[in-house]
């Protein structure tokens, strides 16, 4: 089911990218002109799919993980999903990218508090059938940022 946002949507999305463990319903409604009750019942509605979770930006080396890895991988087009997920269950496995073009059609990024812990997590990926490794490299910064288009142009600061 695609949702059809409105500004209201759009800038309640775009406070909550921005800082959703600060964000507050009577902040929020302040931005986008409409009451705290509002801004609740359309969070309520964009959990529906829109919203997939709450999850912490986290510093990997800060954490005891020197190592951050970018495994690019090669998988048969038809097996791709199901070996994506295998790869995910991985221990030191943080996330899986599916590509639906190109030949390098699987991304994974790998923590490690150590080299051999980066080694054990690369042969467990070289172990999964039909998944087959064509680069490694040592993540140095990763940067992001909120999407901006959901509302940056429509809150009230």
């Amino acid at each position: 089911m695609v949702h059809n946002l409105d500004d209201v949507d759009r800038g309640i999305l775009h406070a909550l990218q921005a800082d959703a463990r600060e964000a507050t319903a009577a902040d929020m409604a302040d931005m986008v002109e409409t009451s705290a009750s509002t801004v609740r019942n359309r969070i309520d509605y964009l959990e529906e799919g829109v919203i997939r979770g709450y999850h912490p930006e986290l510093d990997y080396e800060e954490a005891g993980f020197e190592l951050h890895l970018f495994i690019v991988c090669r998988a048969p087009t038809a097996k791709r999903t199901e070996l994506a997920k295998k790869a995910l269950e991985l221990p030191g496995v943080v996330s899986v990218r599916e590509l639906t073009t190109g030949a390098h059609n699987i991304h994974i990024e790998v923590v490690a508090v150590d080299s051999d812990a980066a080694d054990e997590a690369r042969v467990g990926i070289e172990n999964v059938t039909d998944l087959e490794i064509e680069s490694t490299q040592i993540i140095n910064n990763l940067h992001v940022q909120p999407f901006n288009h959901f509302g940056k142009d429509v809150i009230k600061d």
